[in-house]
């Protein structure tokens, strides 16, 4: 009799062990392991698993300063002419003694002069003629006229229009340099170029 009241035992325990195999207890997964919180400040480490993902944020375009309004006026389209003299553009011509032959160095001063005129074309100017102090009053004031005369002409034929071009002699009357030796007479020897008017 205990024989069959132990097998039925041992009958009755393998069913039951049985029975908890089938059936798991319900309730979901388990709960994963309690995991340390990230210090602040740090970012969690990614799964190994997982890409990591970056966002680009789109830069604003840049903001370029204002730059200053390109100034295209030319000064001497708008200084007095009394400032203009005082730097003028254009260059005086100088003669060799007694003479109003134009030389090599007296022609591109004048070429240079055309080019300054034909850029300005409003500009009407006065050539005045020149001498050192030796010499009569007369023969001065009539070698300043034919020195201006040459300058002008010579600057006609580079296509300035004559009545653009005055011309007036001075003699000896105002040196350009008050000394009494070569060096002050070969300054005073000149055709001097001023601006004297606009043309409308």
């Amino acid at each position: 009799m205990r024989r069959i009241q132990i097998a039925v035992l041992i009958v009755a325990v393998a069913g039951t062990l049985t029975a908890c195999k089938k059936n798991p207890p319900v309730g979901g997964p388990p709960a994963p392991a309690n995991t340390p919180a990230p210090f602040p400040g740090t970012t969690p480490a990614q799964p190994a698993n997982e890409p990591t993902r970056t966002t680009t944020i789109p830069q604003p375009p840049p903001v370029m300063p204002n730059e200053p309004p390109v100034v295209s006026a030319d000064p001497l389209l708008t200084a007095d002419i009394e400032k203009i003299n005082k730097e003028s553009p254009l260059k005086p011509v100088l003669f060799a003694l007694d003479s109003d032959a134009l030389d090599d160095t007296a022609r591109k001063a004048i070429a240079d002069n055309a080019e300054v005129l034909k850029k300005y074309s409003t500009w009407v100017i006065t050539i005045e003629g020149h001498c050192d102090e030796r010499g009569t009053t007369e023969y001065n004031l009539a070698l300043g006229d034919r020195r201006a005369l040459a300058a002008k002409n010579y600057l006609v034929t580079l296509g300035i229009p004559s009545e653009r071009v005055k011309t007036v002699s001075y003699g000896s009357e105002f040196p350009f340099d008050p000394g009494h030796e070569e060096r002050a007479w070969s300054q005073n020897r000149r055709a001097h170029f001023m601006l004297t008017a606009r043309s409308k």
